[in-house]
């Protein structure tokens, strides 16, 4: 008996000593396979977050997208195909329905996008708003500030304190907006050009009198 038991007993702790090798892998594996899970779905919301701010910066920059309107007519214009093709198989009958309708089905399209582009080019752009607050501004002013006060002034709009930054740097770059540092602060004014304009434009007028 103790010849039998000895061999017996060296098998199953080398199989005790596989397994918790095996676990203790499986276990690492695991580990690595979900930090690699979270630092792709930390990449994906960045991409996600700076997607949306882009879009924004899109919008305000007054850059019009027009994926929708020619995704909507290509997908007017692929369906009658498949449909002639069947209905030249089956009958020569339905083709002609078939292709009588689908102008039907297409027409609604047109009249839909008219309003929002109207409605779009009738509201200012960002850059346009900002511009006339910096004007009214006597002192200078933060980003954040000039959202605020947007935002009080057009609450039927959206203002990103990030999309506003980039605007204004925007303006600064064109010189149609003056940036000043104070301390770890950015604050933003109208350029000095435009703030002496209308000075110099009221004074034949003081003259006259």
């Amino acid at each position: 008996m103790p010849e039998t038991t000895t061999p017996a007993t060296e098998l199953t702790s080398q199989y005790v000593a596989q397994v918790t090798n095996d676990l203790d892998r499986n276990v690492k594996e695991q580990g690595r396979i979900l930090a690699e899970i979270a630092s792709l779905q930390e990449q994906l919301a960045a991409m996600q977050y700076d997607h949306t701010v882009l879009v924004n910066v899109q919008q305000a920059l007054g850059v019009t997208q027009a994926p929708t309107q020619p995704a909507a007519e290509a997908d007017g214009a692929a369906v009658p195909s498949p449909r002639q093709k069947t209905g030249a198989a089956r009958g020569g009958h339905r083709t002609a329905r078939k292709s009588t309708a689908a102008p039907q089905k297409a027409a609604p399209k047109k009249p839909v996008a008219k309003p929002a582009d109207t409605a779009k080019a009738a509201q200012p752009t960002l850059v346009e708003l900002i511009r006339r607050h910096l004007l009214e501004l006597k002192e200078p002013r933060s980003a954040a500030e000039v959202s605020a006060a947007l935002g009080q002034a057009h609450p039927e709009r959206q203002f990103a304190d990030k999309v506003v930054r980039v605007t204004l740097e925007g303006l600064v770059a064109k010189s149609q907006a003056e940036r000043t540092k104070q301390g770890r602060s950015v604050f933003y004014t109208a350029p000095k050009s435009a703030a002496v304009a209308p000075e110099a434009e009221a004074q034949p007028v003081e003259t006259e009198r």
